[in-house]
This record gives structure tokens, sequence and C-alpha cells, in this order.
């Protein structure tokens, strides 16, 4: 049976001891599992999900993936780049005069999910908050038990004032509906000050530089050098300096500069274990495109716990702190911080070698 003594021998295991705000979010989570889903939407007397926020590295995923992992219902956790991809195929496919392509595509997805973690849950973009709102009603009303993360209060997201009162009436099902548990402790469980097993994050651009990523390289691929060629990404080309069987380099021009999307760096993600970006001018992490493109790809890398060099004129997170009014920013540099930790490393090859088990590419 999962309770919370489960839960926090498992946490304990880790060396972790719960603060308040996290063991509220546990005994939230349990207690939405341990709901009874026969008609409990029509006879609830309790939230029908729950939605954890807070800075980053406050625990938010480290509770629920625990959790996660040791429920034994039909489950799924997905990051919200990853379900905005999939619902958006799945609704281009549904064959024409079923019905409402979205409604259809939305069941479709929902089948047989009993439990589902979203993780860095936000909205930023109308479009995105139109199939959200429409989504959430749609697991509610199946009743999924949805468990969100989010580094933003329900009211903060879709924060654009030209946009935010089309979304109020999702912000406020989920003020409603979901128990919100705020994370806020301060402790960053990112930043566990380990010094890196090896420098992720070169600078300046020189040709010591070049030559400490060539070697990154050949070491990746077995001493084989790297050779400048085009591969296509999301039906698109895109020039690299190399593409090996576990390791993309290619220069910030042509993955953040460029018209890329989220989609673009999923499809990355799921063909190379690490990328090499290369001749990053962080002057061009002012424009605001550049920007989000660039943090949709720590974001996804990340996600997948994959290994993300990055070599600049200057160093990265002094240039990120410099700057103003973008989304996300706190998190991107507590992502790049735990990114050259020693544990995320062993994280990496752990899940380098499941996949090569799996016999899945690596």
């Amino acid at each position: 049976m999962l309770d919370d003594a489960l839960v926090l021998r498992t946490l304990a295991a880790r060396g972790i001891d719960p603060d308040d705000s996290q063991r509220r979010a546990i005994g939230a989570i349990l207690a939405l599992l341990d709901a009874d889903k026969g008609g409990w939407l029509r006879r609830r007397r309790g939230p029908l999900g729950v939605y954890c926020h807070g800075l980053p590295g406050r625990g938010k995923s480290m509770v629920v993936d625990t959790i996660f992992a040791l429920a034994t219902c039909s489950k799924r956790r997905i990051h919200f780049h990853e379900f905005l991809r999939e619902i958006r195929q799945r609704q281009m496919s549904e064959p024409p005069g079923a019905g409402d392509p979205l409604v259809m595509a939305t069941r479709r997805w929902l089948d047989g999910i009993e439990l589902l973690c979203f993780d860095e849950f936000h909205v930023h973009d109308i479009a995105d908050a139109f199939l959200v709102g429409w989504f959430l009603d749609t697991a509610l009303a199946l009743e999924v038990r949805v468990v969100l993360t989010s580094n933003y209060a329900p009211e903060g997201l879709l924060p654009n004032p030209q946009f935010h009162e089309r979304f109020r009436p999702t912000i406020e099902r989920i003020e409603k509906d979901f128990e919100v548990v705020h994370f806020t402790g301060a402790r960053d469980y990112r930043c566990k000050g380990e010094r890196p097993e090896a420098q992720r994050f070169l600078t300046p651009l020189n040709s010591l530089t070049a030559g400490q990523l060539g070697r990154i390289y050949a070491h990746a691929e077995d001493s084989y050098q790297p050779q400048a060629a085009m591969v296509a990404v999301a039906g698109r080309p895109l020039q690299a300096r190399g593409a090996g069987k576990r390791m993309l380099w290619v220069d910030f021009d042509a993955l953040c500069v460029a018209s890329r999307s989220h989609l673009d760096y999923l499809e990355l993600a799921e063909r190379w274990q690490a990328l090499i970006l290369d001749q990053v001018h962080v002057k061009a992490l002012s424009s605001p495109s550049t920007l989000q493109r660039f943090i949709w790809l720590v974001d996804i890398f990340y996600d997948r716990r994959h290994q993300l060099l990055i070599a600049s004129d200057r160093p990265l997170a002094p240039a990120i702190r410099e700057l103003e009014g973008a989304h996300d920013l706190s998190r991107t540099l507590s992502r790049l911080a735990e990114m050259q930790a020693r544990s995320y490393d062993e994280v990496s090859a752990l899940l380098a070698q499941d996949a090569r088990v799996a016999g899945e590419p690596a």
C-alpha cells in the first residue's frame, strides 16, 4: 500500500528530509490517489488534482517523481513541451468526419490513464492556453487524477496582460478544484555545491576551447573526428559541425538564433544523447525570441537528463542574470547549475545504460 511512511522512507534513502510544504504535497497527492474513482467526480469531497508551485529547485519534481515511481496505477508523466507535441500530432492525424479532432485526440490520449503528472506546467501562448483549458476540463471529467508542477502560481499563468483574462476560467478551475501547494523551502536541491566532474560550459571562444570541444566529441564518438554535415530536424535542414551516433555539434546561430521551435529540440533530444552548442555570443540572448529558444533547449535536454556542452564568448550565467523581462530565467540558471554537477552526470550515465539495455537509440 502506498502511504506517506513509504514515501518518506524512499526520500530518506536519498538523504532527504521533506520540509513542511513538501509534506503537505505528499499528503495531498496520496489523498488524491486514495480517492474512490467510482463516481468520485460526482460525489467528491476533496480536490480533483494537485498543483505544486514554487521557485526552481525546491523539490516539486522530486516529490512528484518519487510518488509517481511508487504508484501502481496506470500512469503517465510527461514534460509540458512533449505533451503539446503529442496532442497536436494526434489532433492532425484524426480521420476527417470522426468528430472534433481536438476532442477525439484528447480522449484517445487520455485513454487508460489514471494518474497524469505534468512537469514544468506553464502557459505563455494563447493558442496553448485554449488547448490546456480544454484538456484539463476533459481529463477531470474522465476522472483522471492530475498532478501539475510549475514555477508559477495559478494566477501567474499566461502573464501577458493582452491574453491573461481569456485564460482566467482555467485559472479559476485550478484554484477551485486542485489542492494548490506552494513550495516555500529555502533549499535549492539542484544547486548542491558539487564541483563539476568535467567542465561543461567553456569560455572564451578561442583555439583552446575549440581543441577541448574536439577532444570531447572524439571521446564521445570513439575517436571519430567531426565532419560537417547537414541533418534534417523536424523536416528542415540544420547545418552541424558534427553529427555522430551519440553527440551532435552545432552552432548557436543555427539552433537558437534561426527560427526554430521546441519541436525541433524534442527531436534532437530523441536522436542524440549529447549536444555541443558552439559559438554562443551572449549578446544575442538579449533577443526575446532567441532567449526563449535557448530556454526551451535547456528545458528539454534537462528533462531527458542529456548532456549539454556550451561554448560562449563570455561566462553564461552572469550574462543571463543581466537580462530582464524573459520567462523562466531563474529556472534556466538553476538547471544550468545542476547540469554541471557530478550527480547529473551519474544520472545521465544510468539513463544511457538503461537505453542500451532496452535496445533504444542512445
